[in-house]
């Protein structure tokens, strides 16, 4: 093999600067947008501490966070954990922003900002441009305006009413984020000026005004029959448009106790929930496409005479270490690695294009063979969350070089059981129930508000739609309740309703703890 010239390299060896991360900087930018076909924001890349980095992890990785004592306890955790050696750091942070802010720690060595730069810079920003969930439920050019406002109201409220009160209100709000988000309608798009607006004109009427839905409410009591007092139950549904999904939405606006300036923290904590919405359901194809990216890349770059041998190898080794997926019975198991499968995933849509075989061009008549692997994994990027790319794209190649099987786990059984395997007849059962484990409505808890008893003691009516036979974790359900009491003001009861039947399984009230 003929010696690569120095002359040609990006870089040598691993000490890097400024000048050297612009110039790997352009020639990965001139793949990623000229032989990829990638569509980016702007990119903006600050190099951070290892410290910062924790820091950055302990705020949910956002650069601009209101304070609140969870963020400090995990900033300990992680700390403790990284000077010990038992954890390592990432080596990058990206934000789903316009511009799109990359954190390189200054710690890597010049081939792994290189490699990260590839990964995040261009392949988690195309993915945060073009996927439809990102475009239907976030909006990348405010969240960072949102977040200054919300950190700056946080430290006014805390000067003005007190540290404890306001967390509080942040505690009860945090323990219900997952319960805090809009699954099937569209948020309005807003501008942080008009965000920051809106709040201030909700704040100055919501003190000056009540709220004619409660200052209208019929007294208790009359001989009111069945038929009226079902008519009753109606209008009041109506009014309050019930049943909703979104109980921090619903607290936010219909809570009888709680203050603006209380109201506007339990909207800050819900807006940061519908932004992570997406990420949440996406994150094989999320990191797989930002792995086949920087793959490709450091390929080509290599193939360009523009990195070294050794820096090859030590990239290589880092991607190994990314996709490496454990046995179920190596004590390093847990579950399925994302990057492992997003990466395989990717490549395999690659081989199907280009070199399909028989079994590829009877599963994937669509794609097999047509050459474009670029235009279909874009298209695949733009159009799919976990779950329906899993669904379309899992090959039965992959299945067998993963070893998947399908194992049922029934609550009315004494046994576990192997229902699908490897094989002919197994390949959809197994790639439908992998599918299935990605669908975040069929694994997290379906609990709505149906009623508030307006007429007596105001007591707010929610049911869980049990799926599958799964009932709530006792102790998690009732510190739960004791959250959404803490906000509502008044007692809360919680019904589990079989999906199937409709039968009521369980029944609980805030009354009882």
């Amino acid at each position: 093999m003929a010696r690569r010239g120095a002359s040609s390299l990006l870089f040598d060896g691993s000490e890097w600067s400024f000048a050297t991360l612009s110039r790997a900087y352009d020639a990965i930018e001139a793949i990623a947008l000229g032989e990829m076909g990638l569509d980016v924001y702007p990119n903006q890349i600050e190099v951070i501490s290892s410290e910062q980095m924790l820091d950055a992890y302990s705020s949910v990785g956002m650069p601009l966070m209101y304070q609140h004592w969870s963020f400090g306890k995990r900033f300990v955790f992680e700390d403790h954990l990284y000077r010990k050696g038992r954890r390592g750091l990432a080596y990058e942070l990206v934000i789903n922003s316009n511009p799109c802010i990359t954190y390189l720690m200054e710690e890597n060595t010049m081939p792994m900002q290189a490699l990260v730069t590839a990964h995040a810079a261009f392949g988690h920003n195309h993915f945060f441009k073009n996927n439809y969930l990102f475009r239907q439920w976030t909006d990348a050019s405010s969240i960072l305006g949102y977040m200054d406002f919300a950190k700056k109201y946080v430290a006014r409220c805390e000067e003005r009413h007190g540290t404890a009160a306001v967390e509080d209100i942040l505690d009860s709000a945090h323990a219900l984020m997952d319960q805090g988000v809009f699954h099937y309608r569209r948020p309005p798009r807003l501008s942080s000026e008009r965000i920051t607006e809106r709040a201030r004109e909700r704040l100055e009427y919501e003190e000056q005004t009540y709220s004619d839905l409660w200052r209208t409410l019929p007294t208790a009591g009359g001989n009111a029959d069945m038929e009226e007092a079902e008519e009753e139950a109606l209008e009041r549904k109506k009014a309050l448009n019930l049943p909703e999904e979104n109980l921090l939405y619903f607290l936010e606006k219909h809570s009888l106790i709680l203050e603006p300036w209380q109201r506007e923290l339990l909207r800050i904590v819900r807006v940061i929930a519908q932004y992570f919405y997406p990420q949440a359901q996406t994150k094989v194809m999320n990191e797989g496409c930002a792995t086949f990216v920087h793959y490709f890349i450091i390929n080509r770059l290599f193939d360009q005479k523009k990195m070294s041998e050794g820096a090859m190898l030590e990239l290589l080794a880092s991607h190994a270490n990314v996709v490496f997926q454990p046995s179920f019975h190596d004590p390093r198991f847990g579950g399925i690695n994302p990057y492992a499968l997003g990466f395989a995933m990717m490549q395999d849509i690659e081989r199907i294009c280009t070199e399909p075989t028989a079994e590829d061009r009877d599963w994937f008549p669509d794609i097999a063979g047509n050459g474009d692997w670029r235009g279909t994994l874009l298209d695949a990027w733009e159009n799919h969350r976990d779950e329906s790319f899993i669904l379309q794209y899992l090959s039965p190649a992959l299945i067998r070089k993963f070893r998947l099987f399908h194992l049922t786990d029934r609550s009315t059984d004494r046994f576990c059981e192997v229902a699908s395997i490897h094989d002919e007849r197994g390949y959809s059962a197994v790639r439908t129930a992998l599918a299935r484990s990605y669908d975040l409505g069929a694994n997290r808890p379906d609990i709505e508000v149906v009623d508030v008893d307006l007429l007596g003691d105001r007591q707010l009516r929610l049911r869980h739609t049990v799926k599958n036979g799964v009932l709530l974790e006792e102790a998690d359900r009732d510190a739960t309740l004791a959250h959404i009491r803490r906000l509502w003001g008044y007692d809360v009861s919680l019904a589990g309703v079989a999906a199937s039947s409709g039968a009521v399984l369980y029944e609980c009230s805030s009354r009882d703890l």
